[in-house]
């Protein structure tokens, strides 16, 4: 008798450690498909988004959702394979031009208060005015002056973005443009 009671104690751990175990693995179903179709996070790489954002700093993005607009922040992967976090400036539709150290966005200055130094256009697959066709975007980071961005290689496509960055260093970063 004695000796049922112990396995009695014995089956208890066993369904609680299985108890456990269940909760463990719906929980990494769950945050591997948060991350996975949901939300990212990547790394600002170099000083091109300066002031904005600081090198190494780590921002958590938005992949749901595939409007951008100007002004937006978004993690992209450019044509050499890299990830980089550069600003929407232009998108489907709109005319860009670079002239005098600014930036033109259908004959009218684009105001930007969060850039550091002048744009000027850069070697590249842009020759100016530019008008972007459908699906296409034009990036650029805040620290114009070095920035690799669309002036040096080129429009990025919809497919290419990976998300619209809503968190860094842990206050949500959302922009609003005029």
């Amino acid at each position: 008798m004695g000796r049922r009671k112990s396995f009695g104690k014995y089956d208890g751990l066993k369904y609680g450690w299985l108890k456990d175990t269940k909760k463990f693995v719906l929980l990494f179903v769950v945050v591997f498909l948060l991350f996975r179709f949901v939300v990212g996070f990547s790394f600002v790489k170099g000083d091109s988004m300066e002031p904005s954002l600081k090198n190494g700093e780590m921002v958590l993005y938005l992949r749901a959702g595939k409007e951008y607009k100007a002004g937006d922040v978004v993690s992209v992967r450019v044509p050499e394979g890299e990830y980089y976090v550069k600003r929407v400036i232009a998108v489907a539709g709109d005319t860009i031009d670079l002239r005098d150290g600014k930036v033109y966005i259908d004959e009218e200055p684009l105001e930007e208060t969060y850039i550091k130094g002048e744009t000027v256009p850069k070697e590249g697959a842009v020759r100016y005015p530019f008008t972007l066709k459908e699906g296409q975007i034009f990036v650029m980071g805040d620290n114009r002056e070095i920035s690799k961005d669309s002036r040096s290689f080129g429009v990025v496509g919809k497919r290419q973005i990976k998300g619209k960055i809503l968190l860094r260093g842990g206050k949500f970063y959302i922009r609003r443009v005029q």
